[in-house]
């Protein structure tokens, strides 16, 4: 029989209606596809002309990012080449810009991303030099948002040394394990003074310059090669930018906006191989693009690969399956880093799902380690209406019905595995199971909680023998 609240303030005679919680409360669950991208941009303000420079800011098109952090870096440095009518465009010695966060939005989109925070570090540096001050600076105001769960640094391969690249990345994997409700999706440097055919040494300096602590790496996943895309490079567009642009054209040196008024056919043809130039990209963007649209598809328990990835011609290096097990599997610390392939007939392909603590069987999957992600948080959230409720039974049913419920909708749709509820998972909270008499005196509820997560089916083994006749 439910207790009533009116009895100790009825004074005048009448009817009164009192509604009676039946229900327990409910958890709702956390956003688990919200990238913070750090890097510089054209410019940094709001529809009042204020600063977002080390402002994080929602967005959720590329229509707001041009609105309040502008256009690309324009490229300096394409030349075209015109040759008895025989035109191509190439990117020239000095290389393209450093600052990829235009096209970073773009690709995270095409690849069904959605709402995402930008950290602008400021406007695009005189002289192309990137800044780890700067790229800190924008990691340390990403604590404070609570709905960021991946990080992204579309501009860090610009970095001209190893350390300064993999020192930042070390931050943010801290910053992930302090937090425990973010992940961090990384690229590879690339030394400039490699030959593409010393690659996997950038690897190695990887597994080198990452910090081994699996507390820490389980929290990370790394992805390789770079990616050739469709997306156009930005030189300041048709008559702005012309002038950015050499042509040589039979042998002489000139600036595309003369090739124009000598000849206008020649010109089109130059500006249409200029779109031609692949721009290729550090993996990231795409990936937690990916992670956004598996996520919403089929939830954040399911491994984002063997999926097919938008706006990509091909990996900048084409594995192969010896290639992919010298990365997929670290025997000496474990640090695995995932795969973009292309398979004839099925596209470009992401072709592994493992976070950097590839050896560890708790935490070896991407999915696995965001599920967790996800679901400390949401009962995190929830439970915080439960702060300083009288710390008995009844709080201690509430509670664990609450979980309870979130739970058994996650084994419904998929995450869990076991026959039953009982076998997904369990919750437990009480006196002399989770607590002792001191811990009820000193105000502490705790809360174990356990479950049996989904993994990837990572090797599929289709053993075949010969079947032999039974004799009559």
């Amino acid at each position: 029989m439910a207790t009533t609240n009116l009895i100790p303030r009825l004074k005048t005679p009448g009817v009164y209606v009192e509604e009676i919680p039946k229900l327990p409360p409910s958890i709702a669950q956390v956003e688990t596809a919200i990238p913070a991208f750090i890097g510089y941009t054209e410019k940094a303000v709001n529809s009042r002309n204020e600063s977002l420079v080390n402002e994080p800011t929602r967005i959720s098109s590329m229509l707001e990012y041009k609105r309040f952090f502008g256009i690309p870096a324009t490229e300096k440095n394409l030349i075209v080449n015109i040759d008895d009518n025989e035109i191509n465009a190439l990117v020239g010695e000095g290389g393209r810009s450093k600052f990829q966060m235009y096209y970073a939005l773009q690709l995270f989109f095409d690849n069904g991303g959605g709402p995402c925070y930008i950290v602008s570090t400021g406007k695009y540096p005189e002289g192309g030099a990137i800044t780890l001050s700067d790229l800190e600076k924008g990691l340390t105001v990403t604590e404070r948002e609570n709905e960021v769960t991946l990080y992204v640094f579309p501009d860090a391969q610009g970095f001209d040394n190893a350390d300064d690249y993999y020192g930042l990345y070390n931050k943010a994997i801290d910053m992930c394990t302090k937090l425990q409700d973010r992940f961090t999706v990384m690229d590879v440097w690339h030394d400039s003074k490699l030959g593409s055919e010393d690659w996997f040494k950038n690897i190695e300096t990887l597994r080198d310059k990452i910090g081994s602590e699996v507390n820490k790496i389980k929290y990370a996943a790394s992805y390789f090669p770079n990616l050739y895309t469709t997306l156009d490079l930005y030189y300041g567009g048709e008559g702005a930018g012309d002038d950015n642009v050499a042509v040589n054209f039979n042998g002489e040196s000139i600036k595309l906006t003369a090739l124009k008024t000598r000849d206008n056919s020649l010109y089109f043809r130059a500006r249409s191989a200029l779109q031609a130039i692949p721009c290729v990209m550090p993996p990231s963007p795409a990936i937690v693009g990916i992670y956004a649209r598996v996520d919403a598809s089929r939830g954040v328990w399911k491994a984002p690969a063997n999926v097919g990835l938008n706006s990509v011609i091909k990996p900048s290096i084409l594995l192969t399956d010896e290639d992919q097990g010298r990365l997929n599997v670290d025997t000496l610390a474990g640090k695995s880093v995932n795969v973009i392939r292309s398979f004839t007939g099925r596209g470009i392909i992401v072709w592994g799902a493992r976070t950097l603590a590839g050896n560890d069987n708790e935490w070896r999957y991407v999915p696995v380690r965001r599920f967790f992600n996800m679901v400390e948080e949401s009962a995190k959230n929830a439970s915080a209406q439960f702060v300083f409720e009288p710390n008995d039974r009844n709080t201690w049913t509430r509670v664990r019905s609450m979980i309870e419920n979130f739970l058994t909708l996650q084994w419904r749709a998929g995450a869990l595995m076991g026959t039953t509820t009982e076998e997904a998972y369990y919750v437990r909270v009480g006196l002399n199971e989770t607590m002792t008499e001191l811990d009820i005196l000193e105000g502490r509820m705790i809360i174990e909680i356990g479950m049996v997560v989904v993994r990837p089916a990572e090797f599929i083994i289709l053993q075949f023998s010969h079947k032999m006749l039974s004799e009559s």
